[in-house]
């Protein structure tokens, strides 16, 4: 049980996997700057960000659906869930999340995902064995398993996460290119201050 001014968000679960440092600035400093990427992001969750619940002939759909996980010390929002009708006339909750861009090499987007799942499962008390991404520049959606092994990575993170907010500690910057020039909070990080002269030089070849 974790008190409320202890819960940690679930969308700090992808910053921290993404880069512990942005994950320290945005949710221990409270520091956050939309560039081009995030605002993109936003316009495609700004069509599913409105409350509102949808009815087909075997499936209910609710928009931005508030999570929360006492055991865990975890709140946030789904995107979408699908209550998918059953023989016995219940339903099963499946969480949507919508991204924009494409598949990423690491399981961030997986771990929040499945971080809504174990929020529902338990709100519901009940078990759901997979979710959906939806991936804007695919417009493509991905079948996600919640595998043991996503669960307990799932439940690693969140854990890190608390330790890191509760230490109040921001990690030292350490600067990849590819990864740092596309962070939101870049200017802020500013990343190449504590380089070397020699990883300096190799930055800029």
């Amino acid at each position: 049980m974790f008190p409320d001014e202890d819960f940690i968000m679930i969308s700090s679960l992808q910053h921290f996997l993404f880069c512990p440092r942005q994950c320290g600035i945005i949710h221990v400093d409270a520091f956050w700057r939309e560039n081009e990427l995030t605002a993109s992001g936003r316009l495609l969750h700004a069509r599913v960000d409105t409350p509102e619940t949808r009815h087909r002939a075997d499936c209910k759909v609710e928009y931005s659906v508030p999570l929360r996980s006492l055991r865990l010390g975890l709140s946030g929002m789904a995107d979408i869930v699908e209550f998918h009708k059953k023989a016995s006339r219940s339903f099963d909750p499946v969480p949507v999340e919508y991204k924009h861009g494409k598949p990423k090499e690491d399981h961030s987007d997986e771990v929040q995902l499945c971080a809504q799942a174990l929020c529902l499962e338990e709100m519901m008390q009940c078990s759901i064995p997979s979710g959906v991404l939806f991936y804007g520049k695919e417009n493509h959606r991905h079948d996600i398993p919640f595998t043991p092994e996503l669960r307990s990575l799932t439940e690693q993170t969140i854990q890190s996460v608390h330790e890191l907010v509760r230490s109040g500690k921001i990690p030292l910057p350490i600067y990849r290119p590819h990864v740092c020039e596309a962070c939101s909070v870049f200017e802020y990080c500013r990343p190449k201050d504590n380089l070397s002269i020699e990883e300096y030089l190799e930055s800029i070849q």
